[in-house]
């Protein structure tokens, strides 16, 4: 399968603006209603800009970053800050907190590094001086790539410390002083365990997509964090929302912070087209399988509430002669990065994932997303379409709805503004209990067939160990289990 080729994965860095063969005068600001603004070096789309005052827009040069960098971002290809950099960065670099509401897509993974590393480039080596606090290993991974691109000429290093790998590494990078560390705030709490992880050093300070860690049950563990390094010169705060526990943060540990605000009406990209295939629980994996086998979908991101219910459907997949892995939070980092790359790779043509262990992942190309539960909320079936129609290319976003959940889907069509049309797959059996898949046994063939009603599991394949496995409700009687909860300080955590 191709693919188109792939680097770095991160969150966008930059855009192209304005359009080409428009002509940007500084000297005579112009107001335009509305423009594109193209992806950058990961393939993540920000949506159209509304009402952007264009004489802002001058060259990476004008902003006066060391040159090294400015080298790195033209070497890169790019020539023009996106609105949050430009907004941002002149602040940071007069040495101002910042504190930014921008969604991931706008650029703001630069806004935050490039000023920290300008401020490092001429300092002396072998002392932590920065640290991002990020709340998934992927999306921690994305910005320590980030880092390396835009320093590639300023001999400045980074580290990445996240759960699922073993900390000797990791312990190596805080004894030599990283430049730059990027962590998930669980490992690093048990990194602080230790004398060598002091931190003494610091200061510069990002927190990333706060709303998500409190989202996720970081709170408690990013105040751990906050007491025990010491008090940074600068932090960087960086939040696509403001709910009432972060606006109290950022009072507490933010002095006379630039405030910046670039939100925009939540909305998938322009490119996704959206459909819902109306189905029982117990025809959701034959009904996907059946539209894998049709020759349509050359790959799929498929979504999955629970991190059992992802199992079940890889095996399903695979029994079916459709090659797919899968990434949750019971995956080992090796685990979850080897299934990534043979997604990108094309090894495996499906990549089922749960919604926490799918923040951050970046795959260029992609034309499908499958949501095979209905998402909980608007701003999650955003999160997951997102993957798709990057680079103004376009994509296709499924949804499998069962009765139970139209009342679920038709709240994300009122919220979003979208009406998704209902589509019935010419010659699908509805209505029929799924067959066995291939290679099943005729044991297995007699219990498919028995099992008919809504509550029956939806994955045929039997168990290894020869137990009965645990049923799914027709309205999803395992929800839930894969939610994020409170951790327990000393434990190894994401």
């Amino acid at each position: 399968m191709a693919r188109a080729p792939t680097g770095l994965t991160p969150d966008p860095l930059f855009h192209y603006l304005p359009p080409a063969g428009f002509c940007v005068e500084p000297s005579v600001p112009r107001v335009i209603p509305r423009f594109k603004i193209c992806a950058s070096l990961s393939t993540w789309i920000s949506q159209p800009a509304e009402r952007l005052h264009i004489g802002k827009f001058l060259p990476f040069s004008a902003l006066k970053l060391h040159p090294t960098l400015v080298r790195g971002v033209d070497k890169l290809g790019f020539k023009r800050p996106s609105p949050i950099q430009s907004e941002a960065i002149p602040p940071a670099l007069e040495g101002r907190d910042l504190l930014a509401c921008a969604a991931t897509g706008s650029g703001k993974t630069a806004a935050f590094l490039l000023p920290i590393l300008h401020q490092l480039v001429d300092r002396p080596r072998g002392t932590t001086r920065a640290l991002v606090l990020a709340p998934t290993r992927e999306l921690a991974c994305q910005i320590r790539d980030d880092l390396n691109a835009l320093a590639q000429f300023t001999g400045l290093k980074s580290a990445v410390v996240h759960g699922g790998v073993a900390m000797g590494p990791q312990q190596t990078a805080f004894r030599r002083g990283a430049d730059v560390i990027i962590a998930t705030p669980g490992r690093l709490l048990d990194h602080f365990q230790y004398h060598y992880a002091a931190l003494s050093g610091l200061e510069y300070l990002v927190l990333d997509e706060a709303d998500r860690m409190l989202d996720m049950g970081f709170l408690p563990d990013i105040r751990r964090v906050l007491r025990h390094v010491p008090k940074p010169k600068q932090i960087f705060f960086f939040s696509a929302t403001m709910p009432a526990p972060i606006e109290k943060l950022t009072r507490e540990i933010l002095q006379e912070p630039a405030k910046i605000t670039l939100q925009r009406k939540a909305a998938p990209a322009e490119g996704v087209s959206h459909a819902a295939y109306p189905v029982l629980a117990n025809q959701r994996g034959a009904l996907l399988v059946e539209l894998l086998r049709r020759g349509h979908i050359d790959d799929a991101l498929v979504f999955t509430r629970t991190k059992h219910r992802a199992d079940r459907l890889a095996r399903l997949l695979n029994r079916n002669g459709i090659f797919a892995e899968r990434i949750h939070g019971n995956r080992s980092q090796p685990q979850r990065t080897k299934a990534l790359a043979g997604f990108k790779s094309g090894k495996f043509r499906v990549l089922v994932a749960t919604d926490i262990a799918a923040r951050g992942i970046d795959v260029e190309a992609l034309g499908h997303v499958v949501n095979f539960d209905v998402p909980a909320a608007p701003d999650d079936y955003i999160h997951r379409v997102g993957r798709t129609a990057r680079a103004e290319a376009t994509g296709e976003a499924l949804t499998l709805v069962m009765p139970e959940s139209e009342a679920d889907l038709a709240g994300i069509e009122r919220a979003l503004g979208l009406t998704i049309p209902r589509i019935r797959l010419e010659d699908f059996a509805y209505g029929v209990a799924p067959s066995a898949p291939q290679g099943g046994n005729a044991k297995n063939r007699a219990k498919s067939t028995a099992q008919r009603s809504g509550n029956a599991r939806w994955s045929t394949a039997k168990p290894a160990n020869g137990k009965r496995a645990a049923t799914q409700s027709a309205n999803g009687s395992s929800e839930g289990k894969n939610r994020p909860r409170r951790r327990r300080y000393g434990k190894r955590r994401t």
